[in-house]
């Protein structure tokens, strides 16, 4: 049986409205800002939001020059080094693997046994083992939230689900933890379809960080023409994300005023450079690279449309993120983002690499102005379930609810 949380708003009020005391939270989660992508930045974002009312302590990876301890925004950040990671948006497997043996090296020295009431673990994989083992050895409930990718990830070759020592790994992990949490309809559907584990999972939609209300950036200060159509990209660039087929549509639309606004770096840049050189639409193709939250936010302010061709998505912050812009959202339909996109309300929602509707989709959008607002309007409204305050208040009622239980059993 799974329980979801997503409209019991009667558990999530806030520890101080029940007369609680505060948590001491341990996430565990080898990627945390600067380093890696949504689900780092999503953990980073819970865990501030948990820092206002609990004491919060994360222990992830430290890699690119960054401090072994810092603050957070009340958030305690302890960084572990892994030694073989280059890149801030992209980890190796090399660095996945380090992780393990320094996080739990160093999670034992974070406190007397008794120092954490609850450990939050995120991504079974690399950083599962770790969450778990921490959880044990201070004697406190482990809760294992999954992303998706860490359960299936079509672009990868080592993706857990290809392989039997690393699914028999997973299952052995979310049979172990406490609770499991995903974060959509999809994400929680492999962890019984791919691994046969039949036990309770929640589900607790993720959550943004309201975004600041901006006017568009002068489109000259981003290289494009000021009465450009502009579908703006966000994400890592690697295979998953599939940026080059992005490319391939916009010349395949014919618009010649469209232009396609790339955030984000990866190993897939060049590969969409030359992809946008071979189509003859190079100077109608800006890639911005990795940039500072309020450069992307701008970058979205100053869009028309939000486009994605991702392979798959655990939930997608970034379609959060488009929304409340209000941004009409242009993507495939295999992935987490189905929970709260539809076609017709969000933007187009299409069959996964259906490349003659994706292109005939982002023809739609330039040509229908009114369409566009009105697939605004909703979305702005629509993101207001998917701030960041929702999601901590479920969290928080897992976690006590789940202490409770551990200590009922005890």
């Amino acid at each position: 049986m799974r329980r979801y949380y997503v409209n019991q708003h009667e558990k999530a009020g806030t520890a101080a409205a029940e007369g609680m005391t505060g948590l001491r939270i341990l996430f565990c989660n080898y990627e945390y800002p600067p380093l890696g992508g949504g689900g780092g930045v999503v953990m980073a974002a819970l865990a501030r939001d948990l820092a206002r009312r609990h004491e919060v302590t994360v222990l992830t990876s430290r890699a690119k020059g960054l401090a072994a301890l810092e603050s957070d925004r009340s958030v305690r950040v302890v960084r572990v080094p892994v030694f073989f990671r280059n890149q801030l948006a992209v980890a190796n497997f090399p660095s996945m693997l380090a992780y393990l043996p320094m996080a739990m090296a160093r999670g034992m020295f974070l406190g007397k046994r008794g120092a954490f009431d609850v450990v939050n673990t995120h991504f079974a994989v690399p950083t599962g083992p770790a969450g778990q083992a921490l959880a044990a050895f201070y004697r406190v409930p482990n809760v294992l939230s999954i992303h998706g990718g860490d359960l299936y990830d079509p672009s990868k070759r080592l993706s857990p689900h290809r392989h039997a020592v690393l699914r028999f790994a997973v299952r052995r992990l979310l049979l172990a933890a406490d609770a499991v949490v995903g974060q959509s309809r999809n994400t929680v559907g492999h962890v019984e379809g791919i691994y046969g584990v039949t036990r309770s999972v929640e589900r607790i939609p993720l959550g943004i960080d309201r975004p600041p209300p901006l006017a568009a950036a002068p489109r000259e200060e981003l290289g494009l023409p000021r009465d450009a159509f502009v579908v703006v990209t966000v994400g890592r660039l690697v295979a998953r994300k599939s940026t080059v087929q992005l490319v391939k549509a916009l010349g395949a639309s014919k618009c010649a005023a469209a232009h396609l606004l790339i955030v984000g770096d990866g190993p897939d840049a060049p590969n969409i450079r030359r992809a946008a050189d071979d189509l003859g639409i190079g100077d109608r193709v800006h890639l911005l690279g990795q940039v500072s939250d309020g450069e992307k936010y701008r970058a979205l302010a100053s869009a028309d449309v939000f486009a994605s061709a991702s392979q798959h998505e655990g939930f997608g912050l970034v379609f959060l993120e488009a929304m409340a812009y209000g941004l009409p959202v242009l993507c495939y339909d295999h992935g987490g983002q189905t929970d709260f996109l539809a076609t017709g309300k969000t933007g187009h929602v299409l069959r996964l690499n259906d490349f003659g509707a994706f292109t005939r989709a982002i023809v739609d959008l330039h040509d229908n102005s009114q369409r566009r607002l009105d697939m605004g309007r909703y979305n702005r409204a629509a993101v207001e379930e998917f701030f960041i305050d929702r999601c901590g208040e479920r969290y928080e009622a897992l976690f006590r609810e789940t202490i409770e239980r551990r200590g009922a059993s005890n």
